[in-house]
């Protein structure tokens, strides 16, 4: 799906999301990554759900977002408690949802001027 939205210049914005692939400013990635309106990670380890655990949540602690969107995948699904620990530890707030509802929510976040991070993993071809 393309989202057209217009904001800020140098942000980094998800001009569109589909099976398999994320595009950021004009860059498809096809891995899951962390997407804050500076910077890109473009190696975030996970590939999948079920690989997520405490240390994929630390690396996003570090970067000191108000808030994370998780992507999850083409459907919702929540991680265990314990591996948010970093987050909660340093009073983030986490948001859980598919995907392609969490590119546009940062979007949204992001022309806010929020301090927000998504972690994306790749939906589901």
């Amino acid at each position: 799906m393309k989202i057209q939205l217009e904001m800020g210049a140098g942000l980094n914005q998800i001009r569109a999301y589909a099976p398999g692939q994320v595009t950021v400013n004009q860059t498809i990635y096809t891995r899951s990554l962390i997407v804050t309106p500076q910077r890109v990670i473009a190696d975030w380890p996970p590939l999948a759900f079920a690989e997520l655990d405490e240390t994929h949540f630390e690396i996003l602690a570090g970067l000191r977002p108000e808030v994370v969107i998780l992507g999850t995948g083409a459907r919702l699904r929540f991680p265990k408690p314990a591996s948010l620990r970093a987050l909660v530890e340093v009073n983030v707030g986490v948001e859980v949802m598919d995907t392609g509802a969490a590119c546009r929510t940062y979007n949204i976040l992001m022309g806010d001027g929020r301090r927000v991070a998504a972690a994306l993993l790749m939906i589901e071809g």
